[in-house]
């Protein structure tokens, strides 16, 4: 069972919209919309993503890392999540 399993319909539902976002993006590119109001979509699009994965990111350290520690492979597991803490945050 995957760390987001019990959240799945809504990262689903948060992602789907995200889609939505992007191709309102594309087509107001397409309208050569001014841009700065494409920019505020990119970056409404960028912080929505985000916020996606924080919420895997939760799910992730509450489910996935505390079984490993209960298991005795904890240590893997936290060094796995502060990588991927470091690249979300680099990106």
């Amino acid at each position: 069972m995957r760390g987001y399993s019990r959240n799945k319909s809504t990262v689903l539902s948060r992602l789907r919209r995200i889609e939505g976002q992007v191709r309102g993006i594309e087509k107001m590119v397409d309208d050569d919309r001014y841009c700065i109001d494409v920019l505020t979509q990119v970056n409404a699009a960028r912080a929505a993503l985000e916020s996606v994965a924080l919420q895997l990111l939760s799910d992730h350290t509450e489910h996935c890392v505390t079984e490993a520690i209960r298991s005795g492979g904890g240590r893997a597991k936290v060094r796995e999540l502060n990588d991927a803490v470091e690249r979300l945050v680099r990106s």
